[in-house]
């Protein structure tokens, strides 16, 4: 077989095995530890320490391209907008993050796709299906995926591909963002998760190396899980799930699978698993089975009859799933009475539930009492402050809703609904001689980290105009704006 393999698909065979969500199937050379380490004592974390040097690629030309991939992500898949569900699994990323020396990563986001998957990007992107959430039954099936996204970060399996194979394994994630562009007209009845575009250009060598990279991030990941206080069974409980959601299009030859599910992959981290110490299985995690089945909601995943059903067995999960329904569906009379079998729960979703009832009947001071002692309590907590600054924007309190948010964006710049809420806020600053300005500049930021380069920098470009006369708004905006222009200009 030679180098480049063409695929003939016609448009119903694409939609039917193209993903909705694409993994980065990465490419790199074999020159580590056995992926399966019998020296690798219980309990022991025996990592290979990548250093920052590796590789062609240093960590700024990384950053840039995690990114440019954050930034066609989101303009072309259906990315789950949700806080509160956003600080659930940053949670868990964050917790397999510390046992790692990777920096701060470039984010996590959650994907609306009923296909089991994740990918992971370098400069430490990383992103979950939301069906990957509904088919877990516990929350260290999910971390046991999160670390194996984590593992290939870490190891900077990408950038040793490019010092493999001198530059083309580009190839692979040029296949990414495109791929994400035809992703876009699939719909969400795609197939299994197949890898389509330029992955296969050096299939016959690279094959191998992305078998292997996936074996040790199997085992890397297993060890940053179980060191981060999770069940390692559960990543060997979650790669039999994901067998058995794929089996179904086992004819396919298995290189075309995003990652690569193997038998042998399988027994080794069951056996691996079984040699480590044992982290007692949580039976039932009420916690889990809210974020689960609330997810199930956002989602569309989940049937008014399956929500029910839940519920009227009053389970917590059910009766907060089914309210959160309800309040999608715009039948606040139905939510609230289902919200209030749950008010003993002492659960923070019941808060950011009833705030958003009380925000569509308009009531105002509801909402108001509703969220703000929450938020005061607990004012590091992003989801509790966007919830309030929902209010205070309601009540025209934009100085306080400024205030609120600016220090989030402050500590990540890519934070869209931020930008969106500063946006709004700088709105109804009537009196501000700047208050066009400051509209189109943090306009401009959510159309920039939204994917909308080009509507970014048109912007910005207003916004440069308005501000001739100030200067440090002009300088502001002058360099904010060359950055967007070189950004938009580099190619990966």
């Amino acid at each position: 077989m030679g180098f480049f393999v063409s695929l003939i698909f016609n448009r119903e065979e694409l939609l039917k095995f193209l993903p909705v969500i694409l993994s980065l199937a990465f490419i790199t050379n074999a020159s580590y530890a056995d992926p399966f380490d019998s020296k690798a004592t219980a309990g022991q974390v025996e990592i290979p320490n990548i250093g920052s040097g590796v590789g062609l690629l240093d960590q700024q030309k990384e950053k840039f391209i995690g990114e440019k991939v954050f930034r066609e992500v989101h303009k072309q898949m259906p990315v789950i907008q949700d806080v509160w569900l956003e600080n659930q699994f940053f949670q868990v990323f964050s917790n397999i993050l510390s046992e790692t020396q990777l920096g701060q990563p470039i984010g996590l986001v959650v994907i609306k796709d009923s296909q089991i998957n994740a990918f992971a990007v370098p400069g430490g992107l990383f992103a979950l299906n939301t069906g990957l959430i509904s088919s877990a039954r516990n929350i260290d099936e999910v971390a046991g995926v999160m670390a194996h996204e984590v593992a290939h970060v870490s190891q900077r399996h990408f950038s040793r591909s490019e010092e493999a194979f001198k530059g083309q394994a580009l190839l692979s994630l040029a296949g990414l963002l495109a791929g994400v562009a035809l992703a876009a007209q699939a719909g969400g009845d795609a197939g299994a998760a197949v890898m389509l575009g330029t992955q296969a250009a050096l299939l016959d060598k690279q094959l191998t190396y992305s078998r292997n990279q996936e074996r040790e991030a199997d085992r890397i990941g297993m060890q940053y899980m179980y060191a981060a206080g999770y069940n390692p069974q559960s990543m060997a409980d979650y790669f039999e799930t994901m067998h058995r959601a794929t089996s179904h299009v086992s004819f396919l030859p298995d290189f075309w699978l995003t990652h690569p599910l193997t038998t042998e992959r399988m027994s080794e981290a069951r056996l691996r698993a079984n040699q480590m110490p044992r982290v007692k299985s949580r039976i039932y995690d009420v916690d889990f089975e809210i974020l689960k089945w609330y997810t199930m909601v956002v989602a569309g995943e989940a049937t008014e009859n399956q929500l029910q059903s839940l519920a009227s067995q009053k389970n917590l999960a059910g009766l907060l799933a089914l309210s959160a329904f309800y309040l999608k569906q715009g039948d606040y009379t139905q939510a609230q009475t289902t919200l209030d079998q749950t008010k003993s729960s002492g659960k923070p979703l019941v808060s950011l539930i009833q705030t958003d009832i009380y925000l569509g009947q308009n009531k105002l001071d509801q909402a108001y009492n509703s969220i703000a002692p929450l938020q005061m309590t607990m004012p590091e907590n992003k989801a509790f402050s966007y919830k309030l600054a929902e209010v205070l924007l309601r009540q025209g309190k934009y100085a306080q809703v400024q205030t609120l948010v600016q220090r989030f964006i402050n500590k990540n710049a890519r934070d869209i609904q931020g930008w969106q809420l500063l946006q709004q806020a700088a709105n109804l600053d009537k009196a501000s001689p700047l208050r066009a300005v400051n509209v189109l500049r943090y306009r401009a930021e959510a159309q920039y980290w939204s994917g909308s380069e080009e509507n970014a920098i048109k912007s910005m470009l207003h916004a440069q105009r308005l501000a001739k006369g100030n200067q440090a708004m002009s300088a502001k905006i002058d360099s904010r704006l060359k950055q967007m222009q070189d950004e938009r200009r580099m190619k990966i």
